[in-house]
């Protein structure tokens, strides 16, 4: 069963008098979306205007260093790979698998509305081949050559929980990058999937995503310098029919990857000249399914930095509204992302690691966060939606909003999210859906008919001090 959390479509906006008064009926504006009043508030000038200290610089680069090596020591959903064991006992890597690859227990639907056979559950229970994982093996370790979907299972088969329902495919869990390390604990059954582990999730993945090296070489590529990082939503490298591994490669947000700096400047790069691209060393999966590295072009007017951003309030706005209006993808799905993706991705464009789903970030100790409980009253909590601050993530069941400031006082939030709700002007529920990163007032949003977000609020994290 997918470990990821539903980005939820019941939201609900009202008047801006919802802090004092509670929710109000309101007509539907041109927008479409109740709050946002006019096109500047949908871009990220707007909102950093309204910060008085937008450029101040939260946490260095030394500072958020230490914090995501903290993060990979105390938080359990993290994984450390240069401390994994030399040796994998099979308890680990069937613990692994067990708790990942769970079938779910609703009934399940495929891409033609048609209810999934029972014997689909038998057959990939036996696709996991936990019956021939070894007592002992030795650790290996691969590196994801392509923007790679990990699954629950060892599948491309999507399958669903409603008929009219295809965009949340449950066996569908997150995407890793070109560079990402994993360690390699085991093969399907017919030899085309691997379990892999990285930093931040543990799933099946096609054996094509992962060239196998040792673990010096894969280890080491995260720390070479100097490096570029992907500072734009998404950036291709630069066509090239000499090597196709590297031709198109989509690069997401917050990837870095280590520059050639000895590249001769008079001669070309897979049949081009780089004098007008960056020339950077991109891992690639050789025939016999070993790593190797290729030299690759990027064009020197992509999006990009030579370092992680400054981790400031008009950063973490910029950066997350290069998202604004992308489809919603479950699981990283639509070479787009979810909820608990799009914040984790804007974070690590500056720098900042965080766990993959919502449920993990909400109660990370890698971070300071403010838990809410059925004792905390509504005005408790309110207090506490007034006091949020820009990239304060406000978090309720199955679902994440990043905060971008404040309006008349009240606090606004870009989220990725499937849909929004508010009362119409007869004070009905009116239903509106997104499906796409969008920016919406907080305070009315309304998780059923009865609770607003703020009354179903589980945590705020703060990832600055």
């Amino acid at each position: 069963m997918p470990r990821l959390t539903f980005c939820l479509i019941a939201a609900l906006a009202a008047a801006p008098s919802f802090a004092d008064k509670g929710p109000a009926a309101v007509l539907v504006p041109p927008s479409g979306v109740i709050g946002i009043a006019n096109n500047a508030m949908l871009g990220p000038d707007f909102w950093i205007k309204q910060s008085t200290q937008s450029d101040q610089v939260l946490l260095d680069a030394v500072e958020i260093g230490q914090r995501n090596a903290n993060l990979l020591k105390v938080d359990p959903s993290m994984h450390d790979l240069h401390a994994m064991p030399a040796q994998l006992d099979r308890a680990t890597v069937t613990g692994w698998i067990n708790d990942l690859s769970q079938y779910p227990k609703r009934k399940l639907y495929d891409i033609k509305g048609q209810p999934v056979p029972e014997s689909v559950h038998d057959q990939l229970t036996d696709a996991l081949a936990l019956d021939v994982v070894p007592a002992q093996q030795s650790s290996r370790y691969g590196m994801i050559v392509q923007r790679a979907a990990l699954r629950t299972f060892p599948t491309d088969t999507r399958v669903f929980t409603s008929t009219d329902d295809t965009d949340i495919d449950r066996f569908q869990e997150t995407a890793e990058f070109p560079g990402t390390p994993v360690l390699i604990a085991h093969t399907s059954r017919d030899g085309r999937w691997l379990f892999v582990v990285s930093p931040r999730y543990a799933a099946w993945t096609h054996r094509e995503n992962v060239a196998e090296g040792t673990a010096a070489d894969v280890l080491a590529y995260g720390g070479r310098a100097p490096y570029r990082v992907v500072t734009g939503g998404t950036i291709r490298t630069v066509f090239t029919p000499e090597q196709p591994a590297v031709s198109q490669l989509q690069l997401d947000m917050g990837v870095a990857v280590p520059v050639v700096s000895n590249q001769p400047a008079d001669q070309p790069v897979n049949g081009q000249s780089p004098y007008a691209s960056y020339v950077v060393d991109l891992p690639i999966r050789q025939a016999d399914g070993k790593l190797a590295f290729s030299p690759a072009l990027i064009q020197r007017n992509a999006d990009m930095q030579d370092d992680f951003l400054p981790l400031s309030e008009a950063n973490i706005i910029r950066q997350a509204f290069k998202f604004l209006g992308e489809r919603y993808g479950w699981g990283h799905d639509y070479d787009g992302r979810d909820c608990s993706g799009f914040v984790s991705d804007v974070y690590r464009s500056l720098g900042v690691q965080m766990p993959r789903n919502t449920s993990k970030q909400a109660i990370s100790p890698g971070f300071t966060h403010q838990a809410f409980g059925d004792k905390d009253s509504h005005d408790e909590r309110l207090k506490a939606a007034m006091a949020l601050k820009v990239g304060d993530l406000v978090y309720i069941p199955g679902h994440v909003m990043m905060v971008i400031g404040k309006l008349d006082g009240e606090p606004y939030v870009i989220h990725d999210t499937s849909g929004i709700s508010y009362r119409d002007g007869t004070g009905g529920m009116r239903r509106v859906k997104l499906n796409e990163v969008s920016v919406t007032p907080l305070l009315p949003l309304m998780y059923d008919d009865k609770h607003t977000y703020v009354d179903r609020m589980t945590s705020i994290v703060h990832v600055r001090p």
